[in-house]
């Protein structure tokens, strides 16, 4: 690793690596790669180079729409691919550096630098009308959407240092603040991320806000992200900016706590304790699946627990806590897909619907929300109850038409390798559910029906993941530079959670 300074901002440049070794599934691994890139790349629209929202199976027809987060994983899938050698350095520096020039085209939230939702990646227009329906789209900045797209500009001004300024540029006029209510948990002593905001207010419910002091009102949600699910990445980046306080990291519940009946609904009692860290109070509780004791997040679904993991290295910076939950719920997924709904695969995850449309698809057992994400289309679901506050239902006969999406194996890799590779070699050998652009979308593994769709979202992490994967972890990083990761390990460091395989 070298060192070197653009326009007074320090840039690490890290060394790409050789092509990968044929080990151990490398070489399996880096041809997923190569054609999981090929559909990445026909997403792309040759105009102003940003990454649509999903194309066809055979890679001809693209979406009319983007979002930030999809930006931002072709952002770090181009840093992909030029590490693993599947395009060259000039290529992928131009590709950056067009995506670059169309961001600061596309327009904001003024006050607070927030991109909004929706994009036309051909003309850099807000989408105002959805291409499909023609219904009224509202402007709409969104904390998940933005974190994602800032995690990619962190990546891009420590990895190509030619585009370092016009990144950090970027970067830095992005104020997370705009969404962070610091009165979100007084019982805690910190606040909340609220879901984003509306410039204009919208239909249903609002909060008029104007958290980060820009004298100008927006109409934030009613709701907070208060789960451990990938909604934490907008937590990450506003504390690695210094936008928001360090202490906020402790205030999204790991579970709710287990008082009488005042979070009843949540899906099961849980085990914990009381712990204080940073001045702030944590219910560090737990649910049980099979024998197994885990840290839940929102719906149960592999890309809430494990997409953050992709760019922040959590079980590294925090490995008595997410370093500790990682392995056991890939294991839960894993025992759910086999063992329990008896599928002969696994892997539940939000994906397209083979059946058509998009849907969240999960291990309920899995997720805090009582209903939970189910891994069938016949949303088949457990209730354990709760006790003293909700009696149990029976466990279910059977489960019917299970859904798998390929992206969940991907972000399995760091902690079951040979499970991932296998469960992908099993899909791909008895389905018709591999094309030019590698994985196809999900399966409906008993009817055997495939949805022919490569989504930004769903290729985009699986690029991460084999990224990670075959380089050691580059994307983690670059993500981890100019001063990320002092500011992000030493509070993720301190907590212990009582996680059990």
């Amino acid at each position: 690793m070298r060192k070197t300074v653009l326009s007074g901002l320090l840039v690490l440049v890290l060394a790409v690596p050789a092509t990968p070794a044929a080990a151990s599934g490398d070489t399996t691994l880096h041809r997923y790669a190569k054609d999981t890139w090929r559909s990445m790349a026909a997403m792309v629209e040759p105009a102003t180079g940003l990454l649509a929202d999903k194309v066809t199976g055979d890679l001809k027809t693209r979406a009319k729409v983007t979002s930030p987060t999809n930006i931002g994983t072709y952002l770090w899938s181009t840093l992909a691919a030029r590490d693993l050698r599947l395009i060259g350095g000039g290529d992928a520096t131009a590709r950056v550096g067009k995506v670059l020039r169309a961001l600061e085209r596309l327009e904001r939230d003024t006050p607070t630098g927030q991109f909004y939702n929706w994009y036309d990646p051909a003309t850099l227009q807000l989408v105002r009308t959805w291409p499909e329906t023609g219904d009224v789209v509202r402007p709409f900045a969104s904390s998940v959407d933005n974190g994602w797209l800032a995690t990619a500009l962190m990546m891009v001004r420590n990895a190509m240092p030619a585009h370092a300024p016009a990144a950090n540029r970027l970067l830095t006029s992005m104020d997370f603040e705009s969404y962070y209510d610091p009165a979100a948990r007084p019982d805690a002593g910190t606040g909340l991320l609220r879901g984003g905001f509306w410039p204009e207010p919208p239909d249903g419910c609002y909060v008029e806000s104007d958290y980060a002091g820009t004298g100008t009102t927006v109409y934030s949600t009613c709701h907070h992200y208060g789960a451990p699910a990938e909604t934490r990445i907008g937590t990450y980046v506003g504390i690695a900016l210094g936008q928001i306080p360090r202490e906020h990291y402790f205030g999204p519940y790991r579970t709710f706590p287990d008082n009488a009946c005042d979070f009843g609904w949540q899906d099961q009692k849980p085990v914990g304790s009381w712990k204080q860290y940073l001045g702030v109070n944590v219910w560090e509780g737990t649910y049980a699946y099979r024998g197994m004791r885990f840290v839940p997040n929102w719906g149960g679904s592999m890309f809430e627990a494990l997409m953050p993991d992709l760019v922040v290295p959590e079980a590294e910076w925090a490995p008595r806590s997410w370093g500790r939950n990682h392995p056991v719920f890939v294991r839960a997924q894993i025992e759910h897909g086999l063992d329990e709904a008896k599928y002969g695969y696994w892997g539940f995850s939000p994906s397209n619907d083979p059946h058509g449309g998009y849907r969240e698809y999960g291990v309920d057992p899995l997720g805090m929300d009582e209903p939970g994400y189910t891994s069938d289309r016949e949303r088949t679901g457990t209730d354990p109850g709760y006790e003293g506050c909700r009696p149990a239902k029976p466990e279910p006969a059977a489960y019917g038409d299970g859904v798998v999406t390929p992206h969940a194996s991907f972000l399995a890799l760091p902690y079951a390798r040979d499970a991932a590779l296998d469960n992908l070699a099993k899909l791909r050998r008895n389905f018709d559910v591999y094309g030019p652009g590698g994985f196809y979308d999900s399966v409906a593994v008993r009817s055997g029906v495939v949805s022919k769709w490569y989504l930004a979202l769903d290729q985009g992490m699986a690029m991460a993941a084999l990224s990670n994967t075959l380089t050691g972890g580059n994307l983690h990083r670059y993500f981890a530079g100019s001063g990320v990761e002092a500011k992000l390990r030493p509070v993720m460091r301190l907590e212990e959670w009582d996680v059990e395989e």
